[in-house]
């Protein structure tokens, strides 16, 4: 497949990713046991959990903006339905359609997030489940200049509150091995961060800071692995755990349904 792997957009392959590669992926795990009838993925990328989606299905469709990838994802995965577009809206996608809506790491770089929201409560059956994951606004180390915002859990609870009947907030967090790591990760960023005088990071446009972002945040990656291989290697998905709380969690995780 077409390889598109920036530093947002995590490998499976790039061994210093491992830690975020695993952390993205947890999210498809637990969906695993929301799969039921018709299922649509809401920004699917280059496909890390489509296969754990697919398989439970009834029916599967996937849209996201990178058409080379969703033609590739197509011909991988026939029996589903791959459809490349800017989001929102869900252009296309009938009302009342899907049982289950998965959206994960997708709503922080999404301008009109209430039209987010509301085109998937739209496509989303009468009594379907809807699950969506995004950071912790609490527990990012700097500005994602590829994230339009990031939220606090009660802000995004309320977000989707004016829109859901049915509104749960829980979070995805880490045990002890994960939780090291992010206390390197978080030492590593302040002593890049700690040149940053004039609090530029916030300051700039987002545009301006994409390529040192990339440049830094690889370069701080590789750095952690060349200093404790073991401790990026071993970190596996079943590290990160669903807590009720999303106060401290790495990632929100929110539950809707119509």
């Amino acid at each position: 497949m077409a390889k598109v792997y920036t530093t947002e957009i995590t490998s499976e392959e790039i061994v210093s990713d491992n830690p975020i590669h695993q952390r993205l992926f947890k999210a498809y795990v637990v969906a695993q046991d929301y799969v039921e009838g018709d299922v649509l993925e809401v920004g699917c990328g280059e496909g890390r959990g489509v296969g754990t989606l697919i398989e439970k299905a009834r029916t599967f469709t996937a849209v996201d903006k990178i058409k080379p990838l969703i033609d590739q994802l197509q011909q991988k995965h026939p029996s589903g339905k791959f459809i490349s577009m800017n989001i929102p809206p869900l252009n296309g996608l009938q009302d009342n359609a899907y049982d289950r809506i998965f959206s994960f790491q997708v709503i922080e770089h999404i301008e009109d997030d209430f039209l987010f929201l509301k085109e998937i409560h739209r496509v989303l059956k009468p009594g379907g489940t809807a699950l969506v994951t995004t950071p912790n606004r609490k527990m990012s180390l700097s500005r994602n200049p590829w994230h339009i915002r990031e939220y606090l859990p009660q802000e995004l609870k309320a977000l989707a509150a004016k829109i859901f009947s049915s509104v749960e907030m829980r979070g995805i967090t880490g045990n002890d091995k994960v939780m090291t790591y992010y206390a390197e990760n978080k030492k590593s960023v302040e002593r890049i961060t700690w040149f940053d005088i004039f609090n530029l990071q916030y300051r700039l446009p987002a545009s301006l800071l994409r390529i040192p972002y990339e440049i830094l945040n690889r370069w701080n990656r590789n750095k952690l692995q060349s200093t404790d291989n073991t401790l990026v290697t071993n970190i596996h998905h079943s590290d990160y755990v669903v807590v009720n709380d999303a106060s401290e969690a790495l990632d929100l995780l929110l539950i809707v349904r119509k």
